[in-house]
Formats: C-alpha cells, sequence, structure tokens
C-alpha cells in the first residue's frame, strides 16, 4: 500500500499539487484519473520520487520516501517495476536482452536464474516461443507493450507504475493490456497506479480511482460509485461524451 499525505509541488514558483491525500492499495488496479495539464503525471512522479514534493508524506508500506537517505531510496526502488508510455525498449536489443536488463542490473541471480526468470515473465504474458528473438521494431505496438510489462515484473516488485500503458493502441489491444496488468497486479498482490484518461481502461480495470483537477484532488472512490457519485469535476470528465453519457442514463434506469 502507498499512502500520499498533503503533497504540495511547485515549478518555477508556480503551484502544481494542492495538499493532495490519497492512498492506493495493493491487490487493486488504482488508477489517477484528470484532464491534460491537471498534474495526474506530476503526482506519479512524485510517488516514484522522479520529482521531489515539497510537502507530505509519500508512505511505502509506512515509509516515508521523502524522509529516505540516498541509498534507502536506491532499495526501494529495486522494489518498483516501471511500464512507460511508449513501452521504451532498447532497440537495439531483443525482446529476451530487454526483459534480462533490469535481472543483470539488479539481482544477484546466476545466468541461469536470470534466463530462467525472463523467460517466465515473457511467458506470463504470453510472449516467448516465436518472438524472444526478435527485435522490438519487428513486433507490433501491443506486443512491445507486453514486453515492457514482463520487464516491469522481472525483479517481482511490489509496486507497479504504469503511465498511459494503452497510449497508441487500438480498443482491442488496449483490453488485453488493461486485463494483463489487473491479473498480474491481483495474481501477485501488487500496489499498482496507473495514469490514464482511458474511459474503456476506467470501466475496465480500475479498482480504486483518484480524479485530480487543476493539482486539486476532487474526488476519490471506486469504479463501481462512480455512477453514483453526484461530483461535478467526476461527472464533467467521466461523462463528456454522448456515448458514456447514456451509458450512466441507462445504469440509471436499471436501478429505478
Amino acid at each position: 500500500m502507498i499512502e500520499v499525505r498533503n503533497i504540495i509541488k511547485s515549478f518555477d514558483g508556480k503551484q502544481i499539487l494542492h495538499d493532495i491525500s490519497a492512498t492506493f492499495y495493493d491487490g487493486k488496479v488504482n488508477q489517477i484519473i484528470g484532464p491534460s495539464g491537471s498534474g495526474k503525471t506530476v503526482l506519479m512522479k512524485c510517488v516514484i520520487g522522479l520529482h521531489r514534493a515539497e510537502k507530505g508524506e509519500i508512505l511505502y508500506d509506512g515509509r516515508d520516501i521523502l524522509s529516505m537517505q540516498k541509498n534507502e531510496v536506491k532499495r526501494l526502488r529495486r522494489e518498483v517495476g516501471m511500464l512507460f508510455q511508449g513501452a521504451a525498449l532498447f532497440d537495439s536489443q531483443t525482446v529476451i536482452e530487454n526483459v534480462l536488463f533490469p535481472l543483470e542490473m539488479f539481482s544477484a541471480m546466476t545466468k541461469i536464474e536470470r534466463e530462467e526468470r525472463a523467460k517466465f515473465c515473457l511467458e506470463r504474458v504470453n510472449l516467448y516461443e516465436d518472438k524472444h528473438k526478435l527485435y522490438p521494431s519487428e513486433i507490433s505496438g501491443g506486443m512491445q507493450k507486453r514486453v515492457a510489462i514482463a520487464r516491469a515484473i522481472a525483479l517481482n516488485p511490489k509496486y507497479l507504475f504504469c503511465d498511459e500503458p494503452n497510449s497508441g493502441l487500438d480498443p482491442v489491444t488496449s483490453l488485453v493490456i488493461d486485463k494483463l496488468i489487473k491479473e498480474i497486479t491481483q495474481e501477485y498482490n501488487i500496489t499498482t497506479i496507473v495514469n490514464t484518461h482511458d474511459m474503456n481502461s476506467i470501466m475496465e480495470s480500475g479498482d480504486h480511482i483518484l480524479l485530480i483537477r487543476e493539482g486539486h484532488k476532487a474526488w476519490e472512490g471506486s469504479r463501481n460509485e462512480i455512477f453514483n457519485s453526484d461530483n461535478q469535476s467526476l461527472q464533467e470528465f467521466v461523462f463528456a461524451s454522448d456515448l458514456f453519457k447514456t451509458i450512466k442514463m441507462n445504469s440509471f434506469n436499471k436501478n429505478l
């Protein structure tokens, strides 16, 4: 579990995050949502430690990253997996070499153990048999995201961060990635935090959702609570399109 308490962050004298508090639970897909420029990416980077919050606490199972020494932060980051927006695979390395990279950098495994772990992770994302020797340019965007997920879980992380995991993917492939992230989160009881504005992803896989608007916490709750909430900011963001307005109306009518 990760707890964020009263986080404040500014850049060049302009306050971006305003006293944000939230809880991200283990075994659940926790989503940070909000309009572009709302501060959700800044919040995620503060939680990871890429940006340093000026005030507040960021607790990883009770351990405050803002109070840690550099060596303590380094140890903590070995417990963290990261899925970047564009997959961020190494073009010059094969699929399996990409997954082996964090194991070679940060684990004390033998070569055989590393290879077995990389194979296991690729098999877990259904991508080993005929793809592990290919290069990123030789596989589809959806496959690249699956390789990135395999790499992110290679070190068996307690915490997993996903930045716009469905960016650039078609709707069908997006659902596959959402399902995979959810399965891995539940299977390994990971605290997963996903930064997204994909409404399909929110409705399909979001277990716990935090809405950020203009740097403020606007709403926090479960996917099921979205339809019953009268929060204006949530309504304006989630039901902005005619499609989701129709979905909401149908859900309302069923409950009558």
